[in-house]
């Protein structure tokens, strides 16, 4: 492709956009999720991203500097926890493992497992991937809502709880085991919940 072909490609791909700025950072935003979610960090080219959503791969250095900070921005758990916090507090203690695991299995079950996938198979590879996933958990969920209930040692409860949600996140929709894979939200929650609620609200230290 000769130098004003390229010109006229770039001219092209630019047009069409549905306004502002900020929608092409969000097409971005959205490419880099499914090429993610698809091919994993290493697998996903800026290249292909840019192609996904239509514009020019030098958008994505105007916007988000490289493929690590767009993936920084794009792959997250798919909960908002100042929005989760609220339903997990209502209602009995005693059931919060219970309705955690519900929301969460309800959410990831409606993506695939989604983003969550995607984060998972990156940790191996990127250092943001792993600072993502431990700061979603040890303090955007587990350490605001063990601080809501007033626990006790909640380092140790948001890791152990973390473990517990990670650990089926990755049988359930990364490794897919089956049949944990297929199973009915109920049968989970059901086996699940007991230990998570000890996490939780329970002792964890035998007297």
């Amino acid at each position: 492709m000769q130098p004003d072909s390229r010109d006229a490609e770039r001219t092209r791909l630019r047009r069409g956009r549905r306004g502002g700025g900020g929608s092409t950072k969000e097409e971005l935003l959205d490419a880099a999720r499914t090429a993610f979610i698809e091919n994993g960090y290493e697998g996903a080219t800026v290249r292909d991203i840019a192609g996904r959503a239509g514009v020019d791969p030098a958008m994505v250095r105007h916007w988000f500097g490289g493929k690590e900070e767009l993936f920084t921005a794009a792959v997250s758990l798919p909960v908002d926890p100042a929005r989760m916090l609220p339903r997990l507090l209502d209602g009995p203690t005693e059931r919060l493992a219970e309705r955690m695991l519900g929301m969460f299995l309800s959410v990831w079950d409606e993506a695939g497992g989604g983003e969550f996938a995607a984060l998972v198979r990156s940790l191996s590879v990127r250092e943001s991937a792993v600072r993502m996933l431990r700061e979603f958990l040890t303090t955007a969920l587990f350490g605001r809502l063990l601080r809501e209930l007033g626990s006790d040692e909640p380092e140790l409860r948001a890791a152990l709880c973390g473990s517990q949600l990670v650990g089926l996140g990755m049988m359930r929709y990364v490794v897919r085991v089956e049949p944990l894979a297929s199973a009915e939200h109920e049968l989970v929650v059901a086996s699940i919940a007991p230990n998570l609620q000890r996490y939780l609200t329970g002792p964890l230290r035998q007297e």
